[in-house]
């Protein structure tokens, strides 16, 4: 979360979705791909396009970053752990009361890393140097 909300920002819709689609379908191959694996890369990816969206209209700072962070991850949370819980043999009930916790620590985790590494990233990402190698020439006379 923390890195998809600068480059939604800065790259927007398409970048943000694929960059969340990627990272979570990329993870999941890499260690346990599943029927959730679908669920989570759509979700998470449309959540990285909407940060494009919600930084067209909010400035970026700590506090946008950390609202944005804790409305999508109770949303990825919702989507992933509650809506789709029949599809594993879950009752949407028994689902929620037991996301509540969960939820409370991804909610700790994604605002906690939204106020220092989002800025951050958010920061090195418009500066003129991102993706710009430099040359040192060296005139020897």
């Amino acid at each position: 979360m923390a890195s998809i909300m600068p480059l939604g920002r800065k790259y927007g819709a398409f970048i943000g979705f694929a960059f969340g689609f990627l990272s979570i379908l990329l993870y999941d191959v890499i260690t346990h791909f599943g029927t959730w694996t679908w669920i989570t890369a759509i979700t998470y990816g449309v959540i990285g396009a909407f940060s494009s969206l919600y930084f067209k209209k909010f400035k970026s700072s700590a506090f946008n970053f950390a609202v944005f962070a804790f409305f999508a991850t109770i949303i990825f949370d919702l989507i992933t752990g509650v809506l789709f819980a029949p599809m594993f043999g879950q009752n949407m009930w028994n689902a929620f009361i037991l996301q509540i916790p969960f939820t409370a620590l991804h909610l700790a985790g994604n605002i906690g890393f939204a106020l220092t590494l989002s800025p951050l990233l958010d920061k090195w990402l418009a500066s003129e140097q991102f993706f710009i190698l430099k040359r040192r020439v060296r005139i020897v006379v």
